[in-house]
């Protein structure tokens, strides 16, 4: 047999096992306690699948239940403050842009107001430093 017979037969079959279309040869590591890693592998078998499947599936099926963001007590507070004085300047301006005038006690409540929204963004300024 010549050198050329032998190259084509070993280009033929190559033996073992054929290549996936897509190779999964990228690791990613995961830190959890070992009452974490144990639950993990409990689920992962009660559905048949490997440790790496079933947390690639989750993973890529975007199934997990994302933490509720609880707003502070303060910023609450701050939001309703802000809602009830823009309820009042609304209805200032609405009696502005109908061309009345406002009387003593409407511009002190105007005065108020306007206080009250400079100390506001002042707590405001001073709850995030």
């Amino acid at each position: 047999m010549s050198t050329d017979t032998v190259r084509q037969n070993a280009n033929k079959n190559k033996g073992g096992r054929p290549a996936k279309p897509i190779k999964r040869n990228q690791l990613l590591g995961v830190k959890c306690s070992i009452l974490e890693k144990k639950t993990i592998q409990i689920k992962a078998k009660f559905t048949g699948l490997t440790v790496s499947e079933f947390l690639r599936n989750l993973g890529l099926s975007c199934k997990v239940d994302r933490p509720k963001i609880i707003l502070p007590k303060e910023i609450l507070l701050f939001t309703g403050t802000l809602n009830h004085l823009a309820a009042n300047m609304n209805q200032i301006a609405k009696k502005r842009n109908q061309l009345d005038e406002l009387n003593a006690l409407e511009r002190a409540q105007l005065q108020q107001l306007s206080t009250m929204v400079k100390q506001l963004a002042l707590d405001i300024k001073n709850h995030l430093k």
